[in-house]
């Protein structure tokens, strides 16, 4: 029985590292798809497709991302070990960050206030301007 478990374990995908920028970007699409209650198809497809996109992933590489990123944020209390993990990332990919934020919001053609609060928070929190953010978001409704 142990060996077996041993075999099981053994052949298992690298655990993803949890101060791993990728996973707290995941983590923070998860929360915001589900903000307002309800995660639509089109929330789903924006977040997966968001990841796909901007990393590079395989469809199965992201499918493990998005599971281990839901992990993490039902066992977190605030945004603060994800924020921490990307703000010190260059201007440019906090920017695209924020620009994946709002791909979800506007997934199922609303944007609900909590979403709206969450994106603008997390923009405060890694240092991205109002400006950008609103500019972001602009873009995003028109898309």
């Amino acid at each position: 029985m142990f060996d077996a478990l041993t075999r099981l374990f053994a052949r298992s995908e690298p655990a993803i590292e949890a101060h791993d920028p990728k996973l707290a970007v995941a983590a923070l699409l998860v929360h915001l798809a589900a903000i307002d209650g309800t995660v639509t198809d089109g929330e789903r497809g924006a977040l997966k497709g968001s990841l796909l996109e901007h990393y590079g992933l395989s469809d199965s590489e992201v499918d493990r991302l998005v599971v281990e990123a839901t992990r993490q944020d039902n066992d977190s209390v605030d945004y603060y070990k994800f924020t921490s993990a990307i703000s010190q990332l260059p201007e440019d990919e906090k920017i695209a960050i924020v620009r994946m934020m709002w791909q979800v919001v506007f997934a199922d053609g609303k944007n609900h206030e909590l979403e709206d609060n969450m994106v603008w928070r997390i923009a405060e929190l890694i240092n991205v301007s109002a400006r950008d953010r609103t500019r972001l978001r602009s873009e995003m409704a028109r898309a």
